[in-house]
């Protein structure tokens, strides 16, 4: 919101993309993995990781960096980091909200993944059920996958 404003009522009521509710199953789902993203000692963005010790098919469930900290290599960074500390995925998959420009170029263009899926109301996505669809955010967003060697 600081960068763009807000963007087309996408937003809960708290004004947030993702609801607070949301974020904290993430992070206390069983599989996850979360870490900070430091620099000189403050926070600039944090990681919530879904493994999946059988198949290796892991998810970046939650990425950001504080928007002050945009364009700073902090991202690409933390991607690589995550990439080195999990050698034995398989395919990383993560979604991101259709608006979500910034997004779409970092996950493409920077790290390789690919936009294999468009959920919406024709293709919703079937690993949530419609309580979750109702709080989860936007209901429009790419999935992308990125397969590893």
């Amino acid at each position: 919101m600081i960068e763009f404003g807000v963007r087309d009522g996408h937003l809960d009521g708290d004004g947030e993309i993702i609801s607070r509710k949301t974020i904290e199953n993430s992070i206390d789902a069983e599989g996850s993995e979360n870490y900070l993203i430091m620099f000189e000692g403050r926070k600039v963005g944090g990681v919530v990781l879904m493994l999946d010790k059988e198949t290796n098919h892991n998810c970046l469930d939650l990425f950001f960096i504080h928007p002050d900290e945009h364009s700073k290599g902090f991202g690409y960074s933390a991607w690589c980091a995550i990439e080195a500390l999990h050698p034995e995925t398989k395919v990383w998959e993560t979604c991101t909200p259709y608006f979500e420009k910034r997004n779409i170029h970092f996950y493409v263009n920077k790290c390789g993944f690919q936009i294999v899926e468009f959920y919406n109301s024709f293709n919703p996505d079937p690993n949530l059920s419609t309580e979750e669809c109702d709080d989860s955010g936007p209901d429009e967003m790419f999935r992308f996958i990125k397969i590893m060697n």
